[in-house]
């Protein structure tokens, strides 16, 4: 099936392998060069040679297999009356390649789990060296015994390839890259869109995606809480996010040492606000390297919406 067919720019393929393969990662405020990551993952890479060494790694990656539920309501204003007691799954950043202790665990706890919508906010993948395809089964091994009554959403990550859109949408997603869709129920209806990756992958049509949906209530599907100012500014009323891993290493209290967001830096974890905008940064089911996790859980996330005032 061509991306025309799937409903994506056709020329977006072309434009995120540029961007793979080039010297600059993009963001909202324009590029930024490769080299900063390389630098970045080879202290990481000191950081856990040092850690294995000691008694704190395997209790980091305990702390990773520790995972948690988490299930709130949001009031969303303007949300049609058929929406309230709406169920979203919210998933992220699964990683499941790097941990794969984890799926039997995350199964666990998704066990008889029943949604109206399963949101899959990006970065399946987690081992550039491991095939995308491992990852992608990991994953739906974890959402086995889930419950989706309405669609299956998906976008894409900083982590993903171009090549895992197709590999989600031959397991059943519908991948959302710069473009919405609307959910109906009766007369009523929900907005939804999802862009293509901002943190290392933006060009001006995820800018241009979040004006398209002329829906009178609207939720945004982005990797990262970068785009928080620009969804709300284009009014939508909720934005649900990953990529932070809610900092996966953290002070004492759950401060992130690291937030690796550019911009809109509020909303690096949990519940935030921008302007009249919900937004929610999950912290991730899977883990980067080195697979632990201090201060912080790994979570799925349950988020019931409720008509707002």
């Amino acid at each position: 099936m061509t991306d025309a067919a799937r409903g994506r720019d056709p020329t977006w393929a072309a434009a995120r392998r540029r961007i793979e393969q080039g010297d600059h990662y993009c963001g909202p405020d324009g590029p930024r060069p490769r080299r900063r990551k390389v630098v970045f993952t080879r202290l990481l890479d000191l950081f856990a040679w040092g850690l294995k060494l000691t008694p704190l790694y395997r209790r980091g990656v305990d702390n990773a297999l520790d995972l948690r539920r988490t299930e709130f309501e949001i009031a969303v204003p303007g949300l049609p009356a058929a929406f309230d007691g709406y169920r979203i799954l919210h998933v992220s950043d699964t990683h499941l390649d790097v941990l794969p202790d984890l799926v039997p665990a995350a199964r666990r706890l998704l066990d008889g789990v029943e949604v109206d919508l399963l949101a899959l906010t990006g970065d399946v993948h987690g081992d550039h060296h491991a095939p995308v395809a491992l990852s992608a089964d990991h994953l739906m091994e974890v959402l086995r015994d889930v419950r989706v009554n309405g669609p299956r959403l998906a976008i894409l990550g900083n982590h993903d390839s171009e090549a895992m859109a197709d590999t989600l949408e031959r397991l059943g997603f519908d991948v959302l890259i710069n473009r919405s869709i609307v959910i109906e129920r009766g007369t009523d209806r929900l907005g939804i869109t999802g862009l293509d990756d901002v943190n290392s992958f933006y060009t001006d049509a995820a800018h241009r995606a979040l004006g398209d949906s002329t829906e009178a209530c609207r939720i945004a599907l982005i990797h990262s809480a970068e785009m928080a100012d620009h969804a709300a500014e284009a009014g939508y009323a909720l934005y649900l996010a990953g990529h932070t891993h809610g900092g996966q290493i953290c002070l004492p209290g759950g401060r992130p040492v690291f937030s690796t967001l550019t911009r809109c830096h509020h909303g690096a974890v949990g519940l935030w606000k921008q302007g009249t905008m919900t937004g929610y940064t999950n912290s991730g089911l899977g883990v980067a390297y080195p697979p632990v996790r201090f201060n912080c859980r790994g979570e799925v996330a349950i988020i019931t919406l409720r008509g707002g005032r």
